[in-house]
């Protein structure tokens, strides 16, 4: 993989349009296809295309296959978060919370993956966690009336 070619899918992103399924899945395999079939990070890519057309299911499996060969540093918790959500949206949320919280994430995704993780809870019909998730990443610790707010999240969830 080179930056050239990570240039060209940066390229591809700047313009996808998920209105043109056949169009957009074709412009990517002509990227992925330039890879070793099992390089993660065309796996990563292919993935990401299906998940963005809306073909969740069909990009479960490729996430796990990326993050199964290898693929490494903020792409691997990108893959991570987008794994989580494509299995929020096919009514898998406590997957998606399992592998949410299993991954230590850095401080590059730690917000995203909180953000997700409050959506998976949502779903899992976990309304109060979500909400206290949010409010503990989102509302700074110095805020105004930040230790009641803290308190009241918490008491919701419980």
């Amino acid at each position: 993989m080179t930056s050239e070619w990570e240039s060209r899918v940066a390229n591809f992103w700047a313009s996808a349009d998920d209105s043109e399924i056949e169009k957009s899945l074709a412009a990517m395999k002509t990227l992925v296809d330039e890879l070793d079939p099992l390089d993660p990070n065309g796996l990563y890519e292919w993935a990401s295309v299906h998940d963005f057309l809306g073909l969740e299911s069909q990009a479960i499996d490729i996430y796990k296959d990326a993050l199964a060969n290898g693929l490494e540093g903020v792409k691997r918790e990108k893959a991570i978060i987008q794994l989580a959500s494509s299995l929020r949206n096919v009514g898998k949320s406590s997957e998606a919370i399992e592998l949410l919280q299993s991954t230590d994430f850095s401080s590059a995704t730690k917000v995203a993956a909180q953000a997700f993780l409050a959506l998976a809870h949502f779903s899992a019909n976990n309304e109060g966690k979500a909400v206290q998730l949010l409010i503990d990443e989102l509302y700074p610790a110095d805020g105004l009336y930040a230790r009641s707010i803290k308190f009241y999240a918490k008491e919701i969830a419980e």
